[in-house]
């Protein structure tokens, strides 16, 4: 966990104490350790990692968790499938959620990995349930959402997964942002991205199996 975090600090994808990362503690379980509120992530050590269960309420005393908790504990709710997730407040994800627009398929990786458009969740306040609600409809049963004027999520079956999708969401985002300023940003044909959704199926079921 404090690797990861220390990983997306390096990356640029979060500032200061911004974002959050969290991973079940274990698989299809009802624990989550979150990295901390107000701990600069380019210092946190593993022992300021916090368990908290889906209640938020945490396993022993030690630092607060995460504002955004909810949201993390909402998407593990929603989603068995997924074991880490990463919110970032990365320069171009947050200009395309601040824009409100679906990133459309535009790169092949995108929807192999991601599982198609990357869509924008409703606006709700930070922190709270109702936000937590809307980024798991904007997610859905893909890998990466926009938050309105805010920023992004990223999910993944480890946290290894998670952070790569959140630089890929974050490339993603800024090329979708210049080609837009160009006017040229040409999705990916039709058919390609029903092969690529395909394949990304086939890599949630083959994890799914490889677990079972």
């Amino acid at each position: 966990m404090a690797d990861a975090a220390r990983r997306l600090a390096v990356l640029g994808l979060v500032t200061g104490s911004s974002g959050n990362v969290s991973a079940r503690v274990v698989p299809a379980g009802n624990l989550m350790a979150i990295t901390p509120a107000g701990k600069r992530y380019a210092e946190l050590e593993g022992g300021d990692v916090v368990v908290a269960d889906f209640e938020v309420e945490t396993v022993e005393d030690g630092l607060p968790p995460s504002s955004e908790s909810l949201l993390h504990a909402a998407i593990y709710v929603r989603r068995p499938d997924v074991e880490a997730v990463v919110h970032t407040h990365s320069t171009f994800a947050t200009v395309a959620a601040v824009g409100g627009d679906a990133i459309p398929p535009l790169v092949d990786e995108m929807v192999i990995y991601a599982g198609g458009a990357i869509e924008v969740s409703e606006y709700a306040f930070p922190g709270t349930q109702e936000l937590a609600d809307a980024v798991c409809d904007a997610l859905g049963p893909r890998n990466a959402a926009l938050i309105r004027n805010h920023g992004a999520v990223a999910v993944g079956r480890d946290l290894a997964e998670a952070v790569d999708l959140a630089t890929l969401v974050e490339r993603v985002a800024q090329v979708f942002v210049f080609t837009s300023l160009m006017g040229k940003a040409v999705e990916l044909p039709s058919e390609v991205v029903a092969i690529e959704k395909a394949l990304f199926e086939m890599r949630k079921t083959a994890s799914g199996e490889a677990e079972a």
